[in-house]
């Protein structure tokens, strides 16, 4: 259950008449001194419900696998610049990606682990909560190796506008390696992990999947949640897996689809999430 803490937005003091004043003065307002009576009442009525909106209290999402701050890795420890930061986050011992590596793209939260979404714009920023595709892969048994590096703002589908430089193709240095989850890609096709999550608005799974060798998928429209991620458009936002073959593809989706309590308003509360590991395994023909 999430914690009740209080409002951050700090405290405003009433406006007076001589603040008014002060102000219509110094930016040349020409306001008469009778005009500033009738906007003291709407200053600070609007104050008034700013105090409101101060009171109520926010919730405060627990995080529930330990951890210590992620880092940076060393250019000798990070050859293709496909690492944003390098953290490990071990989930349950049991379940479905028990065993299983796993890169976050670096526009989901992973509490505690700077994000900079490819951008100098996000310096400084680390979530205080997991995204929910974080937590279902630690419950589901998943180790967290880190967030993987993605295009600046993920908004290109090549893999040289990141903020941190450009992402190398395991391949051939020389190539890209597609965009704008560039990193995760590069990670599975080097075998530094064996899954990845990717985001997708105009092919930023499918562009760097194909690219570097992997298998991504852009999942059906509000099938996964991308609540504590940064989106473009919530109408063409989606977060998916990437893995380097598709059994693993379908098991990290059967881990992160499904319901997110409301929190993503796009979902359907009703839709009733197949085994997507066991189907993929079987053999089916449809005969035309």
């Amino acid at each position: 259950m999430a914690d009740q803490v209080t409002s951050y937005i700090p405290l405003v003091e009433p406006a007076s008449l001589e603040d008014l004043s002060q102000i219509s003065n110094e930016l040349k307002l020409g306001i008469a001194e009778h005009e500033n009576k009738d906007y003291l009442e709407v200053v600070n009525g609007w104050l008034k419900s700013c105090e409101g909106l101060r009171l109520i209290e926010e919730e405060t999402v627990p995080v529930l696998y330990p951890r210590i701050p992620g880092v940076k890795p060393a250019r000798k420890d990070n050859p293709y610049n496909a690492w944003a930061t390098k953290v490990t986050i071990k989930g349950e011992d049991s379940g479905l990606l028990a065993g299983k590596t796993v890169a976050i793209k670096d526009n989901v939260f992973v509490a505690g682990t700077p994000l900079t979404n490819g951008s100098k714009i996000w310096e400084g920023y680390t979530p205080e909560f997991d995204g929910t595709v974080v937590t279902r892969i630690l419950q589901a048994g998943g180790t967290i190796l880190g967030k993987s590096t993605c295009e600046n703002q993920c908004c290109s589908g090549n893999s040289f506008t990141s903020a941190s430089g450009p992402v190398l193709n395991p391949a051939d240095r020389t190539r890209s390696a597609g965009g704008s989850s560039s990193g995760s890609a590069v990670l599975i096709a080097a075998g530094e992990v064996d899954m990845a999550i990717g985001g997708d608005q105009g092919g930023s799974i499918r562009l760097p999947s194909s690219w570097c060798g992997c298998v991504g998928l852009k999942p059906t429209f509000g099938l996964v949640p991308v609540t504590g991620s940064l989106g473009l458009e919530p109408s063409i936002d989606y977060v998916g897996p990437m893995a380097s073959n598709v059994t693993d593809v379908a098991k990290l989706l059967e881990v992160i689809a499904g319901y997110d309590g409301g929190r993503d308003h796009r979902q359907n509360p009703h839709v009733t999430i197949p085994k997507y590991s066991q189907l993929v395994t079987e053999r089916r023909f449809d005969w035309c």
